[in-house]
Order: C-alpha cells, then structure tokens, then sequence
C-alpha cells in the first residue's frame, strides 16, 4: 500500500469520528472549517496524530458548553424552587391573619353585646330613679303638710297657756280683796298651777315633735336632692353613650371650621422672591389644658424633604365671619412629625364662637368612626382596627367604607371623629389614623414675616429623616 492510498484512508476515519463525536451535542456531522483545514494539511507533510489532536480538542470544548448549559440551568432551577418556597410561606401567612381577623371580629362581636347590655341596665335604671323621685316628692308634701298642721296645733296650745297664766294672776289678786273665798281660790290656783304645768309639758313635747319633723324633711329635701343629681348623671351617661348619625356629625364640623391661610416667601434663583399661598379648613380641639387648631403638614406651604427648604416668611391668618387672628408658632407633634398644631389662647377661640372638640377620652368605646375630608367636601363611616404594633395608631378598614359621599376612599389629612362627636385623630396616611390622646410637640417654627434666622431647611430636613425611620407601612 502506498503512502496515498493510506492517507485517504486516514481521511475517511478521521471524518467518521469526528461526526461521532459531534451527535450528542446538536451538531451537524458536517467537518468544520478548522477540521477540513487540518485534513488537507494533513495531506501534505504534516502527520495524522496533528489532526487527531485538533479532533479531540474540538470535542472538549463542546462539553465544555455542554457543562456550562447545565449548571445554568440547575442554577434557574434553584432559583425556582426558592421562589414556590416563598409563595408557600406568604400563602401561610395570609391564613394566619385571617384567622386573627375572625378572632378580632369574634371579640368586636362580644364587645358590642356587652354595651348593648348595659345600654339597657342604665335605661332599667334611670326608670327606677325616676319612679322614686316621684313617690319621694309625694312623702316630702305629706311630711310638710303634718308639720304645718302640728305648727298650728302648737300656736293653739300657747296662745291657752297664755291665757290661763293671765287668769292666775287675776286669781292671786282677788286673793288679798276676796279672804272668805281663800280656800277656794287656792284650790283653783293648785288646779290653775297643774293646768298650767300640764300644758307646757305639752307644748315641749309638741317643740320636740316639730324639731323632729323639721329634721326628718330636711332629711328627704336631701334625699331628693341626690336623687335628681343621680337622674341627671344617668341621663348624661346616656346621652355620652349615643351615637350620632354621620350627617349630624359633618353639620357640626360644617358649622365650627376656620379657615387658615397661609402666606410664604423664600429665595429663588436670579435674586428673585418666590412666594407660596395655602388656603385649608381646620378644627379647634383640646387636649389637656390647651387649645389646638389641627393640620397635616401638607395642608401648610412647607414639604418634609432633604434637602429642606430655607423660607424667610411664614406667615397665617385664621378667620371666620368677621373674626379674624394672626397665628403665632407652628409646632410638629413628636410621635409624628406630618402632624401640626398651632397652640390658640381660650379668649380668641371663644370669639370664634365655634365648638372646641374634645380628644377622645375613650377613643376604642366604638367600632367605627366618622372620616371628614376637612379640604375635599366629603364624609362617610368607616370601621377601624387596633393595630398593637403601632399603639398610638389606629388602621382604618378602607374596604369596609360606607356612606362615603364625594370621593371613595379617604386621604391624608382627614380628620377622623368618633360616633360621639369627638376628636378620634387625623389620617397620617391613607390607611393609618394618628391617635390625638396626647399631645407633645418636637420642633417649632415661631410664624412671622422675617424666619430666616430659625433656619428652617435644616429643621425640615431632620423631620423627613425621622419620619423615614418611622415603619414602612406609617410612611
């Protein structure tokens, strides 16, 4: 055999096991440019275990690819398996809180039966004291009516006693002109004398008995007395304990609003002042021994950002009809720095002539609670939640909303007013209500036309940072 025939031969072998080598990896058994290049060198002087070599290093590099395919996709497998892991464990979270809500709502269900039944105990209640006070008034015009009557009795008796000490000494003087009758007249003076003795026994026992019914009816006059305060106790319990229609609720807030407007002045770019108006409807409420009017920082021309804004002028007016007052210092409330008070004396607020609300002594007496957009013209009742992560918080039910009238869900900056009329608190966002039973102010701004001095970017600036350390779901 010559050295052409073998090289043709080498060829064909060389050629079949290369397609061989190719099949599990998809590709076609075609001779690649390199390998066909490495057969027809081989052809020439080159030797036959050159392209061998460039054979088998043609097929490490395919399952080089093939190896790194896998671990790819045994990678995305991995990753798939974590995310039906976390679906399993946010399915089992979800049914855990929704046996805690039918826990909650169990408990809500108990609490109003128990209201409802005392609601009843005190009506059971008021009835009787109001039967007594009758039956004790009648006893009272009884009592006073014998004391009169022993009064007059008592007026006969001394008027008798005065009259027969008058005939003992006409007696005693007809005793010195009269001797042959001395017997006589002594007998009728021993009998006058006992009369007489007997009598103001009589009218001393008569004295006593007054003393005692004077006694006794100032006694039942307190009685009654007591009785009318417990009648007029349980009639306020009472009407504390009613709850107000939605509609009377919003016609008071209607009827007791003022007006705030807000005039603001910083420096722009060029030299030029940029001005700032912010028109907002507010509430007077009362919280200790103080008066607040009540806003959310976004109904004043100030933002919480970093970097805050320097202002040189802020300025406020408070009106209502024909009354009108400058306000004086803006304060930021510590538990949550979006809601603002500006502090009113009594003598201002009362020439408002409006209702000073009171912060809900019991804010958890009801279920739901009345939601007032003080700027948006809506009202409607919503049931609220005790969220105990967030204690001076309550969560509002916005899925459960009804009577809404004007818009469908509430807002920031809405007031929120329990079944009573009081003053529950104002939204801090759309889900969460801030609590107003206490009231203790962080920072303050001193309003007028010249703040430059109170440096008030930086102020607004730390504000934003705490309330982005407050809880992602109070934000």
């Amino acid at each position: 055999m010559n050295r052409s025939i073998l090289i043709i031969l080498c060829d064909f072998l060389l050629v079949t096991l290369v397609a061989f080598s190719n099949v599990d990896s998809g590709r076609s058994p075609q001779i690649d440019a390199r390998t066909a290049a490495g057969i027809r060198a081989a052809g020439g002087d080159k030797d036959v275990v050159g392209t061998l070599k460039l054979a088998l290093e043609d097929e490490k590099q395919s399952r080089e690819k093939l190896t790194a395919h896998l671990q790819t996709s045994e990678q995305a497998l991995a990753q798939h398996e974590q995310k039906v892991r976390q679906f399993q464990e946010s399915l089992r979270k979800a049914e855990e809180l929704a046996r805690q809500l039918e826990q909650e709502r169990a408990a809500l269900s108990v609490q109003a039966s128990v209201a409802q039944a005392r609601l009843t105990e005190i009506e059971s209640k008021l009835a009787a004291a109001s039967t007594e006070n009758i039956v004790s008034k009648t006893k009272l015009e009884s009592l006073q009516a014998d004391l009169k009557r022993q009064e007059r009795e008592a007026e006969s008796l001394q008027l008798k006693l005065t009259a027969t000490e008058r005939a003992a000494e006409m007696t005693l003087a007809e005793k010195q002109q009269l001797n042959a009758q001395l017997q006589v007249s002594e007998v009728e003076k021993r009998l006058t004398r006992e009369q007489v003795a007997e009598l103001r026994g009589t009218v001393a026992v008569e004295r006593e008995d007054k003393a005692k019914l004077q006694q006794h009816a100032t006694s039942l006059a307190t009685n009654v007395a007591s009785l009318a305060q417990k009648s007029v106790e349980l009639t306020q319990e009472l009407r504390d304990n009613r709850a107000l229609a939605p509609n009377a609720i919003y016609s008071q807030f209607l009827s007791n609003r003022i007006t705030a407007k807000f005039d603001a002045l910083r420096a722009g770019y060029f030299g030029r002042d940029v001005t700032k108006e912010k028109t907002s409807q507010c509430v007077i409420f009362t919280e200790g021994a103080q008066n607040y009017l009540l806003f959310h920082v976004d109904d004043t021309p100030l933002t919480l950002w970093n970097p805050g804004t320097d202002w040189n002028k802020l300025s406020v007016i408070l009106s209502r009809g024909k009354v009108a007052f400058s306000g004086v210092r803006l304060s930021f409330l510590a538990e949550d720095p979006r809601i603002v008070v500006m502090p009113i004396g009594l003598a201002q607020a009362k020439q408002f002539n409006v209702q000073i609300y009171q912060a809900a002594a019991d804010p958890f007496r009801f279920q739901e609670a009345v939601i007032v957009g003080a700027n948006e013209g809506y009202y409607g009742e919503s049931r609220f939640q005790i969220d105990p992560t967030t204690p001076h918080y309550v969560k509002l039910d916005r899925s459960l909303i009804r009577g809404l009238f004007g818009k469908f869900n509430p807002s920031r900056g809405d007031l929120v007013l329990t079944k009573t009329g009081e003053l529950l608190g104002i939204m801090a966002n759309s889900e969460y209500c801030a609590v107003l039973n206490r009231v203790t102010a962080s920072r303050t701004i001193q309003l007028g036309s010249d703040i430059s001095g109170q440096q008030t970017g930086q102020l607004l600036s730390q504000l934003h940072d705490r309330v982005g350390q407050m809880p992602v779901k109070l934000q």
